[in-house]
């Protein structure tokens, strides 16, 4: 069910969502699964059709099967204004990327 919020709402809600992506709180299949169906409101086939990716290259996304190349997961992304890119697997480091100290 797609969420009805102005654009600043949109804007905090979606660095939430990607906080706690860096932090490991939520899957990568997660937050593109929770953008999909509540920014956008759309089915995965809308939504796959529209990026021009099969259903099931979708479904294995969201629940964080397979290995898609970089490009691939761009792709998914790009209609949220977010692209892929190197993060600390540790969350220590990444609150200290975060918010410039340590998170202990």
């Amino acid at each position: 069910m797609k969420i009805e919020m102005t654009e600043d709402q949109r804007q905090a809600l979606l660095i939430d969502l990607l906080r706690q992506h860096i932090l490991g709180e939520i899957s990568q299949g997660e937050l593109l699964k929770y953008l999909r169906k509540n920014i956008l409101g759309v089915s995965q086939t809308r939504y796959a059709e529209f990026i021009g990716v099969s259903r099931r290259t979708l479904t294995d996304i969201e629940q964080n099967k397979g290995s898609q190349a970089q490009g691939i997961i761009d792709k998914v992304f790009k209609p949220f204004g977010i692209k892929s890119s190197l993060a600390p697997i540790q969350p220590h480091m990444a609150c200290y990327l975060l918010v410039g100290k340590s998170g202990q």
